[in-house]
């Protein structure tokens, strides 16, 4: 009993490759705009991943441990944590002990550090964002150029007209939207997702401040990021 036969993954490549020439000079732009897409995602996740965004169980034990004295114990140990949380407390808990600094003073330390945590996170979130609004764009371009291309052979033949010309520069023109739509999606999904985590955090750096200063400097408060 015969089977399907797989199509062999090396004869995707002159299918793919001749989809792109035949959505002209934009389906190009759209393929260098993917692969940025995609350096994007990669960089941010490992960036992430090292970061270990997620695990913010250290909060609480520092907290504690902090409670009992073991101001030295605590900062050994977040100079061992990754999470950009772990940057901001040490700071809080440094500067809320330094008599020699006043609180307005001791707030802006804070500030400032939980400030450049988060603009670290952030990094390329911008571009994926232009990125993922930008493609659609540019496949709707490709595929109004193309259009007017397809007209203008229709005008050409004259009243030779042949339907499969049409169709064939219709649906050759509409390739680039739908690749544009292809980078569009992922890449939002992206941006809102590493958005997100960012959002976390500064919602967690905020809550820790507020937590360690009620520790070390009573009745003084301090904001990590905006």
């Amino acid at each position: 009993m015969e089977g399907t036969v797989a199509q062999p993954a090396n004869s995707l490549l002159p299918e793919f490759l001749s989809l792109l020439f035949k959505g002209g000079p934009v389906m190009a732009v759209l393929l260098l705009v993917s692969i940025a897409a995609l350096t994007i995602i990669v960089v941010k996740l490992i960036q992430f991943s090292r970061a270990r965004l997620k695990r913010t169980a250290f909060i609480d034990p520092v907290i504690t441990a902090l409670g009992r004295g073991e101001r030295d114990a605590v900062l050994a140990a977040l100079r061992n944590e990754t999470h950009p949380v772990a940057r901001v407390m040490e700071t809080a808990i440094i500067t809320g002990r330094n008599v020699r600094m006043s609180a307005e003073d001791r707030d802006a330390e804070i500030a400032r550090v939980g400030s450049a945590e988060v603009r670290n996170l952030e990094t390329y979130l911008r571009g994926l964002e232009v990125i993922a609004n930008l493609s659609p764009l540019l496949g709707l371009l490709g595929t109004v150029l193309g259009m007017i291309g397809a007209f203008a052979k229709l005008e050409a033949a004259g009243t030779k007209v042949d339907p499969a010309l049409l169709a064939g520069g219709i649906w050759e023109a509409l390739l680039t939207t739908a690749f544009g739509l292809v980078i569009a999606i992922p890449a939002l999904a992206a941006y809102y997702m590493f958005e997100g985590r960012v959002e976390a955090v500064r919602v967690a750096m905020k809550d820790a401040v507020v937590r360690v200063l009620g520790v070390v400097a009573p009745g003084g408060r301090a904001i990590a990021a905006e």
